[in-house]
């Protein structure tokens, strides 16, 4: 390969990675080809970039980028895919369920979410539990509306208890 078309690569690389809100970096080598197509079908469903990266040439492409990526430079072995997507938590959930009880594969190397490196297939429960950040939005107004729903219905229960009373009362003095 030319330098020229490295050059291109790395650019190509680097830009992806600055689309998507994070990345992993995931071993897909022991794959057959039936189940490498499951998997490439099952991230175009759900909105996740699979591409096949050159170790030395996404180091590079990382070196290029704003932010620290020292500790993902170990897990630089070995072939490596690279899933990006915009909700942090899509690609565990879909490495989760994509594996069947007995298959080791599709395996995580590493990842980067929300500005947080995480290292090792033993991260991979933590990264799907993570919530994205529209679930933790809709936590949070949920959160405030639930006070003001309580006063709207105790006033609207309370209105009218008090309209009774003022009924009752306006026939008595009658």
């Amino acid at each position: 390969m030319k330098k020229e078309e490295k050059g291109l690569i790395i650019s190509k690389i680097a830009e992806t990675i600055k689309e998507y809100g994070c990345f992993y970096l995931v071993e897909t080598a022991g794959l057959d080809a039936e189940k490498t197509s499951a998997l490439r079908r099952e991230c175009f469903k759900n909105d996740i970039k699979l591409m096949v990266v050159k170790n030395t040439l996404l180091h590079k492409a990382l070196e290029t980028l704003d932010g620290n990526y020292d500790e993902l430079y170990p897990a630089l072995k070995g072939a490596s895919s690279l899933m990006c997507a915009n909700v942090g938590n899509a690609p565990a959930k879909l490495l989760k369920s994509f594996r069947k009880k007995d298959d080791v594969l599709p395996r995580l190397k590493a990842a980067y979410v929300e500005e947080t490196i995480y290292v090792g297939e033993d991260q991979l429960e933590t990264l799907a539990n993570i919530k994205s950040k529209n679930e933790l939005i809709a936590d949070v107004v949920a959160l405030l509306q639930s006070p003001a729903k309580n006063v709207i219905s105790a006033l609207q229960s309370g209105g009218n208890t008090i309209h009774g009373i003022l009924e009752t009362l306006s026939k008595k003095e009658a």
